[in-house]
């Protein structure tokens, strides 16, 4: 649902890593607080949707148009050229469509229209775009053709892409998973849909519905119906919870996990998940040492060299399985990057995990092990937030006499 105040002044802000003016500020400059993006017509326009890719961020209004800004050396912007954008530009070869999710990978865009239909742009180096006939890159959105279901939610990982359709049905494509998992268990078959450079169905769910998709850098989680999870992909940091190195079909993720609970929404880092329970608890595990879990019993390069050794000995006689995060039951809204997230509590931006390019907004490099309020945007009423690879953005209602939309934070 898209978010407007008519009443209120609304800004984008945007922090962290910047190499390719991804943050939409119109410079190449890493910000390590957040920063309100001017250029932007917020007057005429309601945010829906924000998120981002490596280098590449993305905008969704609510009538359906598509802002990007960012790395664009491959065409993943949409925008007809292959150079870098530092302002967010409207993509206006899709405006006939109207856009109601946009999912960023490593150097691609998948879009998804109101008609469930897909488009694809960027990198089809490895056949994530969907569309065999491109070689190379494709710098405008082009129609995923072959695929003939009404797709309802999308999900981009680093090299591939994953799509459910309103069947239930789940089909994935691009290779970037398969050669993950030929590295890690060559002596195993790598399942056709692994293998696809266009869309192919997920087996493993004739008798469920998936609803939603998320997406690592070589894992999917889906989320069914009922409140169920599976998983499948890269296990190397125990993320889908199984004894095997890679999963290579959909495996369920029993309820214990969540203390009995059914699960209601999911999100993934790289090589990190995030659900939020029926009860509103948010649970965490996978990959924890830049702090991306927010539990602090797991090691963390922020932590002193005492308190990290205790942590790293006792995770030797303990598993890696879903902890809750207390600090962020309830939360509305949560978004991942690589390897750091955000996640709006009340009326708090909250931010955690790597922060080597200022991701965590608390103008430091050092990552954050616990999540910690963004302290200079607790005079905003929170609406969206959404996570790039190194970077981050919120939209505002700003409430505070003291904060305008031209502020540099």
């Amino acid at each position: 649902m898209a978010v407007c105040r008519r009443d209120a002044t609304r800004t984008l802000l945007a922090w962290g890593a910047n190499s390719y003016g991804q943050l939409g500020l119109g410079h190449k400059n890493d910000v390590l607080l957040p920063k309100a993006v001017k250029s932007f017509l917020f007057n005429q326009s309601c945010i829906k949707n924000i998120t981002g890719g490596g280098g590449h961020s993305a905008v969704l209004t609510d009538t359906g148009e598509i802002f990007f800004c960012g790395q664009n050396k491959d065409g993943q912007l949409g925008l007809g050229h292959t150079e870098d954008v530092t302002h967010f530009t409207l993509c206006s070869s899709i405006c006939d469509c109207p856009v109601i999710q946009v999912a960023c990978g490593w150097d691609y865009t998948v879009i998804l229209v109101g008609n469930g239909q897909m488009f694809s742009c960027g990198s089809n180096s490895f056949g994530q775009l969907g569309i065999p006939d491109i070689s190379g890159r494709c710098t405008i959105p082009a129609m995923i053709k072959s695929l003939q279901d009404k797709i309802i939610n999308i999900a981009a990982g680093l090299r591939h892409a994953v799509a459910v359709a309103e069947s239930g049905s789940v089909f994935q494509w691009g290779i970037g998973m398969a050669l993950q998992a030929k590295r890690m268990c060559q002596e195993k078959n790598i399942p056709s849909f692994l293998r696809a450079k266009e869309p192919c169905k997920v087996p493993g769910f004739e008798n469920v519905k998936v609803k939603s998709v998320a997406s690592g850098s070589h894992h999917v989680v889906s989320l069914t119906d009922d409140g169920d999870l599976y998983v499948w992909g890269n296990n190397k940091h125990k993320q889908l919870l199984s004894k095997d190195s890679v999963v290579l079909e959909p495996q369920k993720i029993e309820a214990h996990y969540f203390e009995g609970e059914k699960i209601r929404r999911i999100w993934s880092g790289w090589t990190h998940l995030v659900v939020q329970s029926e009860t509103e608890k948010v649970f965490t595990w996978g990959r924890g040492d830049y702090g991306q879990l927010g539990r602090s019993e797991m090691p963390c390069e922020g932590q002193s060299k005492d308190r990290k050794g205790s942590t790293e000995h006792h995770l030797k006689e303990s598993s890696y399985a879903p902890a809750t995060v207390p600090r962020l039951s309830g939360a509305s809204e949560i978004a991942c990057g690589s390897e750091h997230n955000l996640a709006i509590v009340g009326n708090q931006c909250f931010s955690w995990g790597w922060n080597e390019h200022g991701m965590c907004g608390n103008e430091t490099e050092e990552n954050v092990c616990l999540p910690q309020p963004v302290e200079p945007l607790s005079s905003s009423e929170l609406l969206l937030i959404g996570c790039g690879a190194g970077h981050s953005l919120a939209f505002c209602s700003l409430t505070s006499l003291d904060i305008t939309p031209s502020a540099q934070f």
